[in-house]
């Protein structure tokens, strides 16, 4: 009788020290919902989780990374780097490159600024190859503000041009503000985020 008490006891010492106290539990919570604000051109700002970096070299060129990015910090890092988790919101510098052989951005055919084979966004080690618009619409991104929606489905080839994965572009095009959100890893909560942006 008296080993079985120990035991129940011992049991019950390891929940109390497996189970978080109250605050510690809600210290725990409200770390993970932690935001910050990121303000972008023409008042546009978005509520995105604090742990999120936001690479701003230029005011056209705004990248938000939202997990590991294996080039930030090396000279690799841009546009046509790859396995960067994240998100970029573009301007009229960029918008002015973005087609093949550097022409200006039309919504109706994707931003994919290249005049050769582009590196694939996933893996250094395989390359762009064929897309097809999947689908398209207006989306809310803020208060009185639509953006022209569309989405590619896209691959990565390899050197003889077999097809090895499949990834989503998703584009959210401002054309009076002359802004594109530009999203290559489908990230979860980047609808929402745009839907409750606000604008200054």
């Amino acid at each position: 009788m008296l080993r079985k008490t120990i035991s129940v006891v011992a049991a019950g010492v390891a929940v109390l020290a497996a189970t978080p106290t109250a605050p510690a539990a809600a210290a725990f919570a409200s770390e993970s919902r932690a935001t910050k604000q990121v303000h972008l051109r023409n008042g546009l700002t978005l509520t995105i989780p604090a742990s999120w970096k936001v690479a701003k070299d230029d005011k056209d060129w705004v990248r938000v990374i939202t997990g590991s990015c294996p080039t930030f910090g090396t000279e690799d890092f841009g546009f046509r780097d790859w396995g960067c988790r994240g998100f970029w919101v573009l301007g009229p510098k960029a918008l002015k490159i973005g087609l093949r052989t550097f022409q200006a951005y039309k919504p109706k055919y994707g931003y994919d600024p290249a005049t050769d084979v582009s590196i694939c966004p996933k893996s250094y080690k395989l390359y762009k190859g064929e897309w097809k618009l999947a689908d398209k619409g207006l989306r809310q991104v803020g208060r009185g503000h639509k953006a022209d929606y569309h989405r590619w489905a896209a691959t990565c080839v390899d050197k003889k041009w077999r097809v090895k994965l499949h990834y989503n572009q998703r584009e959210w095009y401002l054309p009076t503000s002359k802004i594109l959100v530009l999203d290559q890893w489908d990230n979860p909560q980047l609808s929402a985020i745009l839907r409750n942006a606000t604008w200054h």
